[in-house]
């Protein structure tokens, strides 16, 4: 089979890297343009274009994959299949009609749950169980094509939205290349979505990550895990922004009714925060233009004592 790749994020990277590794003709790489990126806003490409570049492949960086000239190239290709990974463009009902066989893309969810840009961070801070990723049929409205192939996984305790992304991308990987064997061998099925269960997880935003105190302990321990890396966790302290980056829930603390917000406790063990049910314990912080550091650094450095009250930030 003849393949073009759409992508441009890291998720999007081991699946490329399989694919270069297989029997496939890996026909073009469709990657968005180069921009400035980084502190120092220099211009460069997508980690999709660093890892074609290595492998020597044809690369497309069209800035409307909609447009005539888009269209007409990727007819040209002639390819079988394409290939979608966090490519970053809405493909047109024409781009999709191009290959020979279909378009599939890998997404990041057990669909029909959490359709959308963001599926891992929702997932997380919806407190599932299980996150998994799903190979299908590109259709025009957005993540709703039959499903070919599922896999599931489980959310540890300790994963982040940025471990299970790691974990994610890499099963990922591993199904498109169960994906192509059935596609290839014409053995494969498309099982259409129930829409009765469907969940959105739609784009981040920065209020997103707003902390209320008056929330349970254990959905704000979630929402912290979940908002990460953008836009992360945050709160006010003393009138300023305060990043929360890692927490753990504590069902009881002794003698105190909670006021939601309140340190009950800050010592060289960590610092204690009521929630409107239960405890948190922050564990590493970064206020507005410091440095992130463990709660004891932070106990210290800022003299942070027991009956300050943390709250919302005006955004």
């Amino acid at each position: 089979m003849k393949i073009v790749f759409f992508g441009s994020a890291h998720f999007a990277v081991p699946a490329l890297e399989a694919l270069i590794k297989s029997k496939y003709k890996l026909v073009c790489v469709v990657t968005q343009p180069d921009k400035k990126r980084g502190r120092h806003l220099h211009i460069s490409g997508t980690d999709i274009k660093s890892t074609a570049v290595a492998a020597g492949l044809k690369i497309f960086q069209p800035e409307n994959i909609k447009s005539k000239e888009s269209v007409d190239l990727l007819k040209d290709l002639d390819a079988d299949l394409f290939v979608i990974v966090a490519y970053g463009q809405i493909l047109s009902q024409e781009v999709l009609d191009i290959p020979k066989i279909m378009p599939i893309n890998i997404h990041a969810s057990l669909l029909p749950r959490y359709r959308g840009a963001a599926p891992i961070n929702w997932a997380i801070i919806n407190a599932e169980k299980k996150a998994g990723v799903s190979i299908m049929y590109v259709s025009l409205k957005m993540d709703s094509g039959p499903v070919i192939l599922q896999k599931e996984l489980k959310i540890e305790d300790s994963d982040t939205a940025v471990t299970l992304e790691e974990k994610l991308r890499y099963l990922g990987a591993e199904l498109l290349m169960d994906a192509l064997e059935i596609i290839d061998n014409r053995s494969y099925r498309l099982l259409e979505q129930d829409e009765d269960k469907v969940i959105l997880a739609p784009k981040l935003k920065k209020e997103d990550g707003l902390i209320d105190w008056d929330a349970p302990a254990a959905a704000i321990h979630n929402q912290v895990r979940g908002v990460l890396p953008w836009p992360g966790a945050f709160t006010g302290f003393r009138g300023r922004l305060l990043k929360i980056f890692e927490t753990d829930v504590l069902a009881v603390f002794p003698n105190h009714k909670p006021v939601p917000g309140e340190v009950l406790k800050a010592d060289k063990h960590g610092i204690i925060v009521a929630c409107g049910r239960g405890f948190l314990s922050l564990k590493e912080l970064q206020l507005e233009a410091g440095r992130r550091m463990p709660a004891q650094n932070f106990i210290i450095g800022h003299e942070l004592q027991a009956g300050e009250i943390l709250g919302k930030f005006n955004l």
